[in-house]
């Protein structure tokens, strides 16, 4: 019997598992870095032991320490979550030699599936139909092609090739990006299928012989080849269809022997299905399954761990549940992740963990104040709604993004909202493309009046909020002049858009002409009403410096306070490259004085486990140049200069 359980993972999967075993009533450990001391996960567990360090290479990825503090904590379990060392061969062996119960797979089972290679080979030997190209043969006709990478997935070491001549770089590529994020460079090549789905199989097996197939899930709409929306069950698949996706899961499970909780991943196109990969471990989405079937697949893991066959057949399938990913993260900037401090998490009515039956569930890694760094995955909580059916699910899930608030860095969460609202989503016609060609689309953003809106009851409360607080003549209403005729104006930015508030004071009331048809109806303390037209509406300002943060009818908005005079020194020359979000700097591919093309590569950087190529803007020569390999920089910082050739 497991009494206290390690797990060698951080963030929102940590809190999960630790969720589950304090219903159970079992003891936990979390393990964390340095750059972790403070994060919710930490105080959740009972005991917490510091990895020394920041870098995954010295802290979560180290299985010698994480055995060292199960042991030094009385740990007789380790769970090792998702990422990380959770698909980990040696780590598991090493866990069961130190005397510790592996929740998980056999170490031979991770193995196995572990090499995506291998992994295919048994799949044919078992009869799962699987895609190959032969690149010794391969001909401008296979292409497009996927270079993977065999030891891990999340879209690290992943390139698509649409050119035979640009196959041998993007090989090279791949091999460097999954050496770093897997410590293994190898890489195969597919077919590459854009309009196929991407839909799994999740399965649970005992060590009795049991095999569940748990149903299946979609997970089509991806960014970089890593999951943003996933539903259980995968909508409009024929019954024939189904019965191959489930059948082939059993397949490879039985193949390998598999124990535990696993995922069956693979292509479906138009309705051929084709084997992807199988992951011996939780997956990201698992929330989905567990509100379409009623089981918590953590207790599950841990039964299975401790020896216990699975009580009969597996669970029927009954209603819909719909999962987002909530990332630190800006997709209109080519999805460049995000960091700085969590000013306001918050999605109200919405608590930690599954719903009794129906509702919504909020699994996440932070609260308000916590710190989002660039040593780690930007992820920061999932949403995930469960309902009667796809539709109501659709419902509840929108309208729990619109209510929720999460202020102080920027997130997807209008691109989450955009996806969901969209035709082709409610429709269920996905694809692992649809991101990419409606991403211009779905990263539009709000409505302009409703931001406008927005952004005039920013400036009114903020107006009013400073007036009371005024050290002196607070008593003098906001925005009063003695110069009638002159209104007061604060200028807001949100991405490049900039909002020039005037609004002035008449009597005790503030009025603005800024959106036609508006008007001020009040404002107390923080909160402004507004009515446009007939409509009555209310928002919540919160002033943090110069961040002003709007919750509306129509969600958040984020701004940031124009300062009224610019520091010359702030300034920086013309033809610089800045890096778009803190990072490490892992190449440089220029010198100066080099002359380089619109287009060529730069500085390669290195933020929250995913690279980054900073290219030229235009062809030019370089004429300044600050960085170099192993540098470390904020975001904003000055990397080189180009100055243009005309």
């Amino acid at each position: 019997m497991i009494r206290k359980v390690l797990v060698a993972n951080r963030g929102e999967i940590a809190r999960r598992v630790f969720r589950t075993c304090r219903e159970l009533g079992i003891a936990t450990v979390a393990v964390h870095s340095d750059a972790d001391a403070t994060a919710p996960f930490v105080s959740d567990a009972d005991q917490a032991i510091r990895l020394p360090g920041n870098a995954p290479g010295d802290t979560y990825l180290r299985g010698d320490l994480i055995i060292e503090a199960a042991r030094a904590a009385g740990a007789d379990a380790v769970h090792p979550g998702y990422g990380f060392l959770s698909e980990n061969a040696g780590f598991a062996r090493a866990v069961e030699s130190a005397g510790l119960i592996w929740i998980g797979p056999a170490p031979e089972s991770i193995e196995t599936m572990g090499s995506k290679i291998d992994a295919k080979r048994i799949m044919a030997a078992a009869g799962v139909p699987i895609l190959e190209v032969d690149l010794a043969t391969v001909t401008p006709s296979d292409l497009p092609l996927l270079v993977k990478a065999s030891a891990g997935g999340g879209g690290r070491g992943m390139r698509i090739v649409a050119s035979l001549d640009r196959l041998p770089g993007q090989i090279a590529e791949a091999e460097r990006e999954a050496a770093s994020a897997f410590g293994d460079g190898t890489v195969f090549v597919e077919p590459y299928l854009p309009t196929a789905r991407h839909v799994e199989v999740q399965i649970l097996a005992d060590t009795h012989g049991t095999i569940w197939v748990l149903g299946d899930r979609d997970c089509s709409i991806q960014r970089r080849h890593q999951k943003v929306v996933e539903e259980a069950p995968a909508p409009h698949l024929s019954e024939a269809t189904r019965a191959v996706l489930h059948d082939s899961a059993r397949a490879a499970a039985r193949a390998v022997g598999y124990r535990g909780a696993g995922t069956v991943e693979f292509l479906v196109d138009s309705h051929r299905v084709y084997f992807l990969e199988m992951n011996t471990r939780l997956q990201v989405e698992h929330p989905v399954t567990e509100c379409v079937t009623g089981l918590d697949l953590v207790a599950y893991q841990i039964a299975v761990a401790e020896g216990r066959p699975l009580p009969g057949p597996a669970p029927a399938i009954s209603g819909h549940a719909i999962e987002v990913r909530l990332y630190a993260e800006d997709p209109a900037a080519g999805f460049a992740p995000q960091t700085g401090r969590i000013r306001t998490f918050d999605f109200p009515g919405v608590a930690f963990g599954l719903p009794d039956r129906y509702g919504v569930r909020v699994d996440s890694a932070i609260e308000d104040g916590s710190d989002v760094s660039v040593h780690y995955d930007a992820m920061l909580a999932k949403v995930i709604a469960c309902a009667d059916d796809r539709d109501a699910a659709i419902r509840l899930l929108d309208d729990a993004l619109r209510r929720g608030r999460v202020h102080g860095v920027v997130t997807n969460l209008d691109l989450l909202r955009a996806v969901i609202a969209d035709d082709e989503f409610t429709a269920g016609r996905m694809h692992t493309t649809l991101l990419d060609e409606r991403l211009d689309r779905w990263t539009g953003g709000p409505d302009p009046r409703s931001v406008a809106k927005a952004a005039l009851a920013a400036a009114v409360g903020q107006a009013t909020r400073v007036a009371a607080t005024a050290p002196v003549l607070g008593r003098i209403p906001a925005a009063w002049r003695n110069a009638a005729g002159r209104p007061r104006q604060r200028v807001y930015r949100r991405g490049p858009q900039e909002y020039a508030v005037t609004y002035a004071s008449t009597g005790h009331r503030l009025v603005s002409d800024f959106v036609a048809g508006v008007d001020v109806l009040d404002v107390r303390g923080d909160r402004v009403v507004l009515s446009d037209g007939p409509v009555r509406e209310t928002y919540r300002v919160t002033v943090a410096g110069d961040a002003v943060d709007v919750d509306g009818p129509y969600g958040s908005v984020g701004f940031e306070l124009v300062p009224t005079f610019v520091d010359p020194a702030e300034t920086v020359a013309a033809g610089s490259l800045l890096a778009p979000m803190p990072a490490t700097i892992t190449a440089v591919s220029v010198e100066v004085g080099a002359v380089v093309g619109k287009g060529d590569p730069i500085v390669v950087l290195e933020a929250m486990k995913m690279q980054h190529t900073v290219t030229a803007p235009t062809a030019g020569t370089v004429t300044a140049l600050t960085a170099s390999a192993g540098r470390q920089v904020v975001a904003g910082a000055v990397l080189a200069v180009i100055e243009e050739i005309h």
